[in-house]
């Protein structure tokens, strides 16, 4: 939806554990009735972000359907574009290619993939990709990418299909990514992203922008936002804790970890520190008790009504445009769908 204070929301498919087709489309379903603008659907250790957007695009008529994210890591450009060409198709033009570059476990533990020059990937698979997306012939000269692959049979191709405008957003923490973003993204999937410390992020993809000739106003920055409403405020904060430091602690290696340098620019460099030392030497619930409340607190939106309405309020006057609602800590069905509604109540009082 895009409400009349101009901020949209997004839910999430997918993931571990959501494989009953008839309930996620139950649940898609009704998100696009109370106008959610996007949904989108993530790959990392279970299944892929396309075939659900596929049976998806059959299921609905305007709700935007989004990969957030399809790794370049395992993809080769071409079949990327391919790809969002199909589902671009068979959504009647309301497909958002999402992209991002995942990380060294994913990449080398599950796909025996070398997680080398990843920026570099990401940029030579977005160039790519709207070559092909222009209707262009398929000739490319990159560091990591040659096409045609030289010393082959292979002759420069163009792709059957006529040319079509895809929205690519890219998924990016890193500041050079980030500024990356600015300079290409039609819009930013930011995680690990809290109002409070915008200039985490943010200074980055405006500088991109700026030197691309273009404005941080033109990019729509899409963030993740975990949300939960009710009265035990503090057992809120501690069933969030196990969560953050899986992410400051297994969503990487010992040397990478986009997320936890993330959180050490907005300024809780010993806390990550001490989080991610901790979970890698096998300490995970000394890792969890390490995380501090205002990890929890200034990057979600959980509390009772009030407190949740204010935090929406931040993450727009810090310019996110969207919010990419995580709503994993109610169950499914019911309660998750009444969750949802009172965000969209919310977010209609802003100001």
């Amino acid at each position: 939806m895009t409400s009349q204070t101009g901020l949209k929301l997004a839910i999430e498919v997918g993931g571990s554990g959501h494989n009953d087709p008839a309930a996620m489309t139950d649940w898609v379903q009704r998100a696009e009735r109370l106008g959610v603008e996007s949904v989108w659907s993530g790959e990392a250790w279970w299944g892929d972000a396309v075939t659900v957007l596929a049976y998806l695009a059959g299921q609905t008529k305007r709700i935007r359907l989004g990969t957030g994210i399809m790794q370049t890591t395992t993809r080769v450009p071409a079949m990327t574009a391919m790809t969002a060409l199909s589902l671009n198709d068979l959504s009647g033009g309301r497909f958002i290619l999402g992209l991002g570059a995942s990380g060294p476990q994913v990449a080398e533990g599950l796909h025996g993939v070398a997680y080398e020059s990843p920026l570099t990937r990401l940029r030579e698979t977005v160039e790519i990709c709207r070559m092909i997306f222009a209707g262009k012939r398929v000739q490319y000269d990159g560091k990591v990418f040659q096409l045609p692959r030289p010393g082959g049979e292979g002759k420069v191709m163009r792709i059957a299909h006529e040319p079509v405008d895809i929205p690519v957003y890219l998924a990016t923490l890193a500041p050079k990514s980030l500024a990356y973003t600015g300079a290409a993204g039609n819009g930013w999937l930011g995680t690990s992203f809290s109002p409070d410390h915008p200039d985490a992020h943010l200074p980055f993809i405006e500088a991109g922008a700026t030197s691309a000739g273009r404005a941080l106003a033109d990019i729509d920055l899409c963030v993740s936002v975990r949300v939960e409403i009710g009265e035990r405020v503090e057992e809120m904060i501690e069933r969030r804790k196990p969560g953050v430091a899986f992410t400051l602690g297994g969503m990487g290696s010992a040397t990478t970890n986009f997320y936890s340098d993330a959180f050490r620019r907005a300024g809780y460099e010993d806390d990550a520190t001490a989080i991610q030392s901790l979970w890698i030497a096998g300490k995970r619930e000394e890792a969890a008790r390490r995380v501090p409340d205002a990890m929890i607190t200034r990057f979600q939106a959980i509390g009772t009504r009030n407190m949740v309405r204010d935090r929406f309020q931040k993450y727009k006057d810090a310019g996110i445009n969207t919010l990419k609602l995580g709503l994993d800590g109610v169950k499914p069905g019911a309660p998750r769908l009444e969750l949802l509604e009172n965000i969209v109540d919310l977010v209609e009082g802003l100001s």
